[in-house]
């Protein structure tokens, strides 16, 4: 099918970041990607090839230093990051919005939801990932790790999904500090579903039920795909999360 054209939003330091944008009813759909992911990934298009049918608005977009939209990765903090959200709810949206994040996308999710809690109206958690920045990155790094970013104020770190390393800043974890959620309640009130894969080797399963604890909202609950890993790009992967958003469009509407 022919996707939608990439746009250009204006960002406020003279940047710009790209998104994808079909109308339709609302409530609307957002893609929040994850770390170093940008919006030409499967589950992005995906989902708005299922919104496009379901004749849902829906936007897939990239962070400053992602996929098409200007900056360096390795200048971006969960702050800026949240702010790009923030920018394409803000600017590109009208409406009640339904959240996807996947992975660190499941971080920003939850900060936008407090930050517009008017404009949110559902989230869901694809092996969201709050708090990764600490709780996996800097409380598991090695030695050497440690040693490279008080020295240099990097590290590169191996990735399976790409022959590049993962570049990690001492700026992204002290700068994520600022945005810790898990050390407490979170005061959402607003349906919550959260998929993760039981095989996930990046972001354990039981960070769903973490998240789901610490929801002040009675409507929360978890997905555990029993051999789902932390990508859950299958097929059947997919089409879970479709239905569930449907599921969730239907309950919001």
């Amino acid at each position: 099918m022919e996707f939608s054209e990439i746009r250009k939003l204006e960002t406020p330091d003279g940047g710009s970041l790209s998104y994808c944008r079909s109308e339709g009813r609302t409530p609307g759909v957002i893609f929040l990607g994850g770390f170093m992911s940008d919006m030409k990934g499967s589950k992005a298009t995906a989902l708005e090839k299922h919104c496009r049918e379901k004749n849902q608005a829906f936007i897939r977009f990239d962070y400053r230093g992602h996929g098409d939209s200007s900056g360096n990765f390795e200048d971006g903090t969960i702050g800026s990051w949240t702010q790009d959200a923030l920018l394409i709810l803000d600017k590109a949206t009208k409406g009640p919005q339904i959240l996807i994040g996947s992975s660190m996308g499941g971080w920003l999710m939850i900060l936008l939801a407090l930050a517009r809690p008017s404009r949110v109206s559902g989230l869901i958690g694809v092996a969201a990932a709050p708090d990764f920045t600490e709780r996996l990155l800097w409380e598991k790094l090695p030695e050497e790790a440690i040693l490279a970013l008080e020295e240099t104020g990097f590290w590169d770190q191996p990735s399976e999904y790409s022959e590049q390393p993962y570049r990690i800043t001492k700026e992204l974890i002290e700068e994520g500090r600022d945005h810790l959620i898990l050390n407490g309640p979170i005061h959402l009130d607003v349906p919550v579903r959260l998929i993760h894969g039981i095989n996930d080797s990046d972001v354990p399963w039981y960070y769903a039920q973490a998240i789901q604890d610490r929801i002040s909202g009675s409507d929360v609950s978890a997905v555990l795909i029993k051999d789902g890993d932390h990508r859950l790009s299958r097929e059947q992967d997919i089409a879970r999360i479709c239905s569930e958003l449907d599921s969730l469009c239907d309950q919001i509407s």
